[in-house]
C-alpha cells in the first residue's frame, strides 16, 4: 500500500463504520436519502452552471449558425435533456421504455453531429 498505509485503512474504516450506521441505526435510510439528493441537486446544479458557461463562450457561433442549423442543435439539446430526466421512468418500463430511451439518446446525438459537421463545412 505504500508510504500512506495507515492512512488508506483509516480511510477504509471510516467508510465501514458509515455503511454500518446507515446500515443498523434507525433513520440511517432517511439520513442515506437526503445526503444522495444534496449531492443530487449539486451536481445537477454544476452540470448546468457548466452548460451556461459553454453556451456563453461559445454564443456568437451559435448564432452563427443558420436558423435551421441553430433549431437543430436546441431540439437534439432539448431531446437529450428530456431522456436524461425521464431515464428512470423509461428504464423502468422495460424493453420498450429502454429501446425508446436509446433511440431518443441516438436521435440526439445525430443532431447534434450533422450541425457540428455542417459547420465544419464552412
Amino acid at each position: 500500500m505504500g508510504p500512506d498505509r495507515r492512512k488508506n485503512i483509516r480511510n477504509v474504516l471510516i467508510i465501514v463504520a458509515l455503511a454500518l450506521a446507515v446500515w443498523l441505526l434507525p433513520g440511517g435510510n432517511t439520513g442515506s436519502n437526503t445526503i444522495y439528493n444534496l449531492l443530487t441537486v449539486l451536481l445537477t446544479a454544476g452540470l448546468m452552471f457548466f452548460a451556461f458557461r459553454l453556451y456563453m463562450e461559445h454564443r456568437a457561433t451559435i448564432f452563427g449558425l443558420e436558423d435551421r442549423q441553430r433549431g437543430i442543435l436546441y431540439g437534439a439539446v432539448a431531446l437529450a435533456g428530456f431522456a436524461i430526466i425521464a431515464t428512470s421512468k423509461l428504464w423502468n418500463e422495460g424493453g420498450l421504455g429502454a429501446l425508446l430511451w436509446f433511440g431518443m439518446i441516438a436521435l440526439a446525438g445525430y443532431g447534434m453531429y450533422t450541425v457540428w459537421r455542417t459547420y465544419q463545412e464552412y
